[in-house]
């Protein structure tokens, strides 16, 4: 190998070095001098040798010099090095560079910052969107050039799991943006920023498709209902049968028809009524009325803690609860008990409908409070139900800060639980 022959030629060299000076110094009768003169010649002969190496590796010169020895394997292998370093540091940039244009490219606006909320670095679309300069606005605080109310409390909240959506652009209100903060290094965050506008558009046109066409709906329903009840179908003999059948669908669509432009009207409202709510009262009501639909074919439980109420609209409250009495009431088979217990949470209030049905599978579970989703289409069609109940449990949650959770087991039942959050409850209510 090379670096044996080496050592061992710079062995050779001090033993030579050595034994030269012990033979001048045999002359003059001092060999040991003679022989330290000798070693150290070859030790000068190593510090030149490092100090090339020294004044190499601070120069960008990718050539080693020659060395002497035992340093030209060393020379060679730091060259070598060199080089592999030079053209691996050549691909990270260009791979860098090629990122960098990826991110500069894409439509939706990437902002790097801290957890003080500094700005690192932002792309192109970021500038546009928002409005930043570069690169005067690199190194400052992103909360104070975005100044909406909204992002300004988003972003100090410190809980980024739900994007926040539909944020009018600083430079045009026109312009609707969907915030999204991701965690991708320690002490750095990436802020995704995207146009939603069209999308935002075609919601609001689907929005006022189905409120206008559910009023413009329940006219003619209205009327068919009205003819249809002023009809015996002991009049019609043969016929009885499918007259039944044409009431209980009309039933049926007048009442999606009332749950449509129920999350119509949800979904124009900015925000729920701050008035305080007696839910107790509210859920006797709601008992009385589950009662009636069971007509006896069920065991309702009603326990309520009187001392928390909630500050919110009670028309909505009473409209979600009452889709979760009644839709235990429809789905748990007879003979079966529900129970429903307003009492406190470790977060602040909380309404549970527990009942003894069927049960849901757990792949259902996410999918539920989606319109018109069915565990079930036959199911559904037999209880009556229009598949919107759920979705208007879940607005009415998310206006009022509140979230809807959901356990089931098959063959033992259901739990359905709105928990409320303390700054929902009525003044002197807070647990």
């Amino acid at each position: 190998m090379k670096t044996p022959r080496a050592t061992e030629r710079s062995l050779i060299a001090m033993v030579a070095l050595a034994g030269t000076g012990a033979g001048v110094g045999l002359l003059v009768g001092q060999p040991g001098w003679g022989a330290a003169a000798g070693l150290l010649l070859f030790a000068l002969l190593q510090l030149r040798q490092l100090l090339r190496l020294q004044r190499w590796l601070g120069s960008r010169d990718l050539h080693a010099p020659e060395g002497f020895g035992a340093w030209q394997p060393v020379f060679d292998a730091l060259e070598r090095r060199r080089k592999m370093d030079r053209q691996r540091r050549k691909r990270l940039l260009v791979a860098l560079e090629s990122f960098r244009d990826a991110a500069r490219a894409l439509p939706d606006g990437l902002i790097a910052i801290d957890e003080g909320n500094e700005i690192h670095w932002f792309n192109k679309s970021a500038k546009r969107l928002l409005g930043l300069r570069y690169p005067a606005d690199v190194g400052q605080r992103l909360d104070h050039l975005v100044r909406a109310p909204a992002f300004v409390r988003w972003l100090a909240s410190g809980t980024f799991d739900e994007p926040l959506i539909d944020q009018p652009a600083p430079e045009d209100e026109r312009v609707r943006l969907l915030y999204r903060l991701i965690a991708y290094r320690p002490g750095l965050r990436m802020l995704i920023v995207r146009d939603v506008s069209n999308l935002m558009r075609l919601e609001q046109v689907r929005r006022d498709f189905v409120a206008n066409v559910s009023h413009e709906l329940r006219t003619p329903l209205t009327v068919i209902a009205g003819y249809l009840e002023a009809i015996e179908p002991e009049e019609l003999h043969d016929f009885a049968p499918l007259f039944v059948e044409m009431r209980e669908q009309s039933r049926r669509m007048s009442h999606i028809v009332e749950d449509l432009l129920t999350l119509s009207r949800l979904e124009a409202q900015s925000a729920p009524r701050d008035e305080p709510v007696a839910i107790c009262p509210m859920l006797d009501r709601i008992q009385r009325d589950a009662d009636a639909l069971s007509q006896g074919q069920h065991t309702i439980e009603l326990c309520c803690d009187a001392s928390f109420d909630i500050v919110g609209s009670g028309k909505d409250l009473h409209s979600a609860f009452s889709n979760l009495v009644i839709n235990a009431v429809r789905y748990t088979p007879a003979g079966g008990r529900i129970r429903l217990h307003y009492e406190p949470h470790a977060e602040g209030a909380a309404f549970s409908v527990i009942d003894t049905g069927q049960g849901i599978p757990a792949q259902h579970l996410p999918r539920l409070t989606e319109r018109f989703y069915r565990v079930s289409n036959s199911r559904s069609r037999d209880s009556g139900g229009t598949g919107l109940g759920l979705a208007i449990v879940k607005h009415v949650l998310n206006a009022h800060g509140a979230r809807l959770e959901i356990e089931s087991t098959i063959g033992k039942g259901s739990t359905f639980r709105c928990v409320f959050p303390t700054s929902r409850l009525a003044p002197g209510a807070a647990p």
